[in-house]
């Protein structure tokens, strides 16, 4: 099967960021792991602090991939263009989030993305990604 992980801005800034939220790992120390452990499955990862790029990607990918686990980041509270772009592809996407959002600023509390998403995993750090990518398998399985 094939996966792609989209991430939004300031996740290039893993291991170096607000540690005590995120953790200290990197995100491609967290992917190169990932991809080992579902060596089986081929995994993409794409990350972008611009907004149309990850429109542009998101349309790229969503009629030919199994899966997309998309963590916009803060795009996910403002942007209306990627719930647009989530909306109008076939591949189904899973929201993820590293940390609890509901645990955090009140503006945290709404994504644009969730109404279009097949599920959303937060707060389970770096494992939210592993989360999503399981959930697809299970489905895969089961039909």
């Amino acid at each position: 099967m094939k996966f792609i992980i989209i991430n939004g801005p300031n996740l290039n800034l893993l291991g170096k960021r607000e540690n005590d939220i995120y953790g200290d790992e990197t995100f491609n120390d967290f992917f190169e792991k990932l991809k080992k452990k579902f060596a089986n499955q081929e995994i993409s990862y794409f990350q972008s602090n611009i907004e149309g790029e990850l429109i542009d990607k998101i349309q790229e990918v969503g009629y030919n991939y199994d899966g997309i686990i998309l963590n916009a980041a803060a795009y996910t509270h403002t942007s209306i263009g990627i719930a647009d772009a989530v909306k109008a592809i076939t591949t189904p996407v899973v929201e993820v989030h590293i940390s609890n959002t509901f645990s955090r600023e009140d503006y945290r509390h709404k994504s644009y993305i969730s109404p279009n998403a097949k599920g959303v995993i937060v707060g389970f750090g770096l494992q939210s990604y592993e989360l999503a990518l399981q959930s697809f398998l299970y489905i895969a399985k089961r039909n």
